[in-house]
């Protein structure tokens, strides 16, 4: 992409000046030729892909839509993706439903080639909703590659809400959360967890996940941590918590080359 995000300083500082500027910022990232011809190939063609195969065989339309859903990543994995798309999501055995991250479960049900009803690709509207989605998630890419730490805050109300929105019970929706790298990422930082938390048993980790929520946050329900208000506190504190983070390390770092001199 040649597009690069404005990020003057890190730190919430810098999340704020992206809130303030994102709509902007967003209009000139979709202006340029790569996110451009993107969007106009998705929206001429998308109608006409009626299967899975069809859609994993035009490589163009694959990374619109698999950068809707920010699996970008897996646009090499041709053979995962198809059977991600003929999954049936109504049915828990199938391939999409079976993964903990809830993404590869939208991203099936958007589509919709394995369900009852069919291919959603006609349906008015359809495009548009993509799209937009593909674009935000593509000018949270840009903002993370100048802070990773930018994309993780600018998307987390948005992935937290369709969380809490799902009709399971708030220990299934929490473990849905820690099956998804980037909400995961956030409120690991946000609460202060070590890396080697993810070794324990996951009844464990919920647990620690839901006191140490209640305990910063004054509530461990995600329908209530995902309202503007407590995404926004969360977000803040992850900003302030990871760079608490990397100035340890480079004290630490900075510790170590001096030791170094000195034995040298």
């Amino acid at each position: 992409m040649t597009f690069s995000a404005v990020v003057p300083f890190g730190g919430y500082g810098g999340y704020a000046f992206l809130e303030r500027t994102r709509e902007r910022q967003q209009e000139v990232m979709e202006a340029t030729p790569q996110i451009d011809r993107a969007t106009e190939a998705f929206r001429e063609r998308i109608g006409t892909v009626g299967s899975a195969a069809e859609l994993v065989a035009d490589r163009e339309l694959l990374q619109v839509a698999l950068g809707a859903f920010g699996l970008d990543d897996d646009l090499g994995n041709k053979f995962f993706v198809q059977k991600i798309l003929e999954s049936d999501t109504a049915d828990k055995k199938s391939m999409a439903v079976r993964f903990s991250d809830r993404r590869y479960t939208a991203l099936a049900d958007a589509f919709g080639f394995g369900n009852e009803g069919g291919a959603r690709t006609g349906e008015a509207g359809f495009a548009d909703r993509i799209l937009g989605s593909f674009t935000d998630r593509q000018f949270e890419i840009a903002a993370g590659d100048v802070d990773v730490d930018m994309r993780l805050a600018l998307g987390f109300g948005r992935d937290v809400a369709e969380v809490a929105a799902d009709s399971k019970s708030d220990d299934a929706r929490w473990f849905t959360l820690m099956g998804t790298p980037p909400l995961r990422k956030v409120m690991e930082t946000a609460l202060g967890l070590p890396a080697s938390f993810g070794q324990l048993d996951l009844d464990r980790q919920l647990g620690e996940f839901r006191s140490r929520a209640q305990e910063r946050f004054g509530t461990s329900d995600l329908s209530e941590l995902s309202e503007p208000g407590k995404a926004e506190e969360v977000v803040r504190r992850f900003l302030v918590m990871s760079e608490i983070e990397k100035l340890s390390a480079a004290s630490l770092s900075a510790g170590s080359a001096a030791l170094a001199l000195l034995q040298g």
